[in-house]
């Protein structure tokens, strides 16, 4: 098992394993470890079955079922698979901010209990593009004077599954879905309940404003918190490999996807969510 930092901001590689087997409980416990330190890790792999793929999550938590009941996999539905496609030339906006999955966010915010932890596997890539980027906001929180990390430590914001400061619009919801995602409160700086890290908590597509702030306020700070924390200094872009596991701790980084590939050449990957606690 090899260990080796993919930036200078976050992420590691982790090769010389094979992933589609029962692993010993050190090699559990060093990825583990890599995860907590790296924030990203990229497990080279061979394309896993849906079965194969839930069993490797297992090892690292409880896996939950996604929010959108059509993206789950009708066999093994902890497994979700996502076709991000462009179908036809239509399908492609000329202004790649106006696709929601370009948006810098963090999985499962709308949820009063997030998803701690995301795995996301390549099954077929683009020849060009597609790459998913990542930021630390473990970085940014720490890289923030100290005058604003005490005038943002008592902050709470409120989570939706949708929001008008979103560019693009979340997709449809069926009533059951709807019911499940009432808009949620969580604290502008969380703290790692593993690490005792703190990070900016921040959603773009989900993030609507801030407790007690009027929206002109509220607005005003949230745009300042995402220029901050989506500097370049704090990103890692994954160019994907057929097979990659990309395992990424969203109580410590956002992600977004660069959707400037070509039409026709499909992107496919299929996406498990651990089970995490309440963001204090």
């Amino acid at each position: 098992m090899i260990v080796e930092p993919l930036s200078e901001a976050l992420g590691a590689e982790i090769s010389g394993v094979d992933w589609s087997r029962v692993f010993d409980q050190s090699t559990i416990e060093r990825t583990k470890a890599a995860l907590l330190r790296y924030h990203l890790v990229c497990l080279r792999s061979d394309r896993l079955s849906a079965a194969a793929y839930a069993n490797l999550a297992t090892f690292f938590g409880e896996p939950q079922l996604q929010l959108l009941r059509n993206a789950r996999d009708p066999i093994v539905p902890v497994v979700s698979v996502f076709d991000s496609t462009y179908k036809n030339a239509e399908a492609k906006p000329a202004n790649l901010q106006l696709d929601r999955r370009s948006g810098w966010h963090t999985d499962d915010s709308y949820f009063a209990i997030p998803a701690k932890i995301t795995l996301l596997q390549a099954l077929t890539i683009p020849s060009a593009g597609g790459e998913t980027r990542f930021c630390n906001a473990g970085a940014a929180y720490e890289d923030l004077d100290e005058a604003d990390k005490a005038a943002f430590a008592p902050l709470r914001a409120v989570h939706s599954y949708d929001t008008a400061r979103a560019p693009a619009r979340a997709a449809a919801r069926k009533p059951e879905e709807e019911a499940d995602t009432t808009d949620v409160i969580h604290p502008l700086i969380r703290t790692h309940e593993e690490s005792g890290a703190k990070a900016i908590y921040f959603n773009s597509n989900r993030t609507d404003r801030i407790v007690g702030l009027s929206r002109h306020e509220s607005d005003a700070l949230l745009d300042r918190i995402h220029a901050h924390m989506t500097q370049k200094k704090y990103q890692y872009h994954h160019g994907w490999r057929l097979g990659d596991i990309l395992m990424w701790d969203n109580r410590s980084v956002t992600h977004s996807v660069n959707m400037d590939f070509p039409v026709g050449e499909a992107r496919i990957h299929q996406r498990i969510l651990l089970r995490g606690k309440k963001p204090v």
